[in-house]
């Protein structure tokens, strides 16, 4: 017996990720389908947290909008068959023009200015693709991933992409002017 493959909505994922059996679980909404994601280790927790913070010092001193961590949820494709797309950020900065201030407690129906994403052993390179053209798809200008084991990290945006090094500059660009910080610095020691 062939059996219909059930395609879930923003909504229902929401609804379904409210359940018990799914508290301890880390999830993302891939067209329709609930993909599980591992935990995180200590090293990925650390890149996240000297990156964000750097991130979100910038932002807040010049008032240039808000910046979100935490697998925050972001709704990057709706469908008509209600396959949409639900994917969790490490990092996000949304512009002060695309959001209000106080962000509503629920998944975010807008694409982040800047998408950050710190690899962990467990991502696979073809999903980690796939998340990359949805959200420039979805309008997110900047897209960075970060290799903790290379110590690199891959520029995305509409134009192409590029990798840094240890030695290089990771810049804002026109997403956030003025940002910079050696590649270096966003490593532990």
């Amino acid at each position: 017996m062939v059996m219909e493959r059930q395609v879930i909505s923003a909504e229902g994922f929401l609804e379904i990720v409210g359940s018990p059996e799914y508290v301890d679980r880390i999830v993302e909404l891939v067209e329709g389908e609930i993909v599980e994601m591992s935990k995180t280790s200590g090293l990925h927790g650390q890149i996240t947290m000297l990156l964000g913070a750097r991130i979100f010092n910038y932002v807040v001193e010049r008032g240039l909008g808000i910046v979100t961590a935490a697998e925050t949820g972001f709704i990057l494709e709706r469908n008509p068959d209600g396959g949409d797309t639900v994917r969790a950020l490490d990092i996000a900065f949304l512009s002060s023009g695309s959001v209000p201030a106080v962000l509503p407690d629920q998944l975010l129906e807008v694409a982040p200015d800047l998408a950050i994403e710190v690899i962990s052993p467990s991502n696979k390179v073809a999903d980690m693709h796939r998340k990359i053209r949805q959200l420039l798809a979805a309008g997110t200008m900047l897209v960075w991933i970060v290799h903790p084991e290379t110590r690199t990290v891959e520029v995305h945006t509409q134009a192409g992409a590029i990798t840094l090094e240890d030695d290089d500059t990771l810049s804002g660009g026109d997403v956030l002017p003025g940002f910079e910080v050696p590649v270096r610095e966003i490593f532990p020691a």
